[in-house]
């Protein structure tokens, strides 16, 4: 499956990516605020077999984000802890590669991905935490009509030291009636 927008495309990760993977798991600037898939330094070999069962249950769908223009991969992102008992699931991203940051993807994606799982998945909810500390995430997330629910106090672990996350969330109601 291919979702398009002006300047991404989201497409169906596999194995051939896993070099990629890698090479963003060894800048901890990158990984910093990823969740269990970065916490540890891992080898190839793994990354390949991650890939191959990525979106292997229906809990977690997950897309590969290609620049346009150069159809070259730039980050991933999806919706993971499906419920469909609950209608709702958690959002995650991660842009490895560095020159695209700043540069809107990051809302762009979340726009699209959170489309997919109103639309297509039929979910009512898609929350998400970010860290406190990444005021950028939060922005993004902000831009793509995600709203402030709280802190989580000390709910991340990085760097030696606790921190706070910010809990957001995009509701399918909302959604509907905004312009995003």
């Amino acid at each position: 499956m291919l979702i398009k927008s002006d300047n991404t495309i989201l497409r169906a990760l596999d194995i051939e990516d896993a070099a990629t993977f890698f090479q963003w798991s060894q800048d901890r600037e990158v990984t910093q605020f990823s969740i269990s898939s970065y916490a540890y330094p891992q080898s190839l070999a793994d990354i390949k077999q991650w890939l191959s069962t990525i979106n292997a249950s229906n809990k977690t769908v997950s897309f590969g984000i290609c620049c346009a223009d150069s159809n070259e991969l730039i980050g991933y992102a999806g919706i993971t802890s499906i419920s469909y008992l609950n209608r709702c699931g958690e959002y995650f991203i991660l842009i490895g590669n560095k020159t695209y940051w700043g540069k809107g993807i990051a809302t762009q994606v979340t726009k699209l991905i959170t489309d997919y799982g109103f639309n297509s998945l039929g979910l009512n909810r898609v929350e998400l935490t970010a860290f406190a500390t990444n005021p950028a995430a939060y922005r993004a997330y902000e831009k793509a009509g995600y709203q402030h629910e709280g802190v989580l106090r000390q709910a991340g672990f990085r760097h030696g030291e606790f921190f706070d996350k910010v809990m957001m969330a995009a509701l399918a109601c909302d959604w509907k009636n905004s312009s995003t």
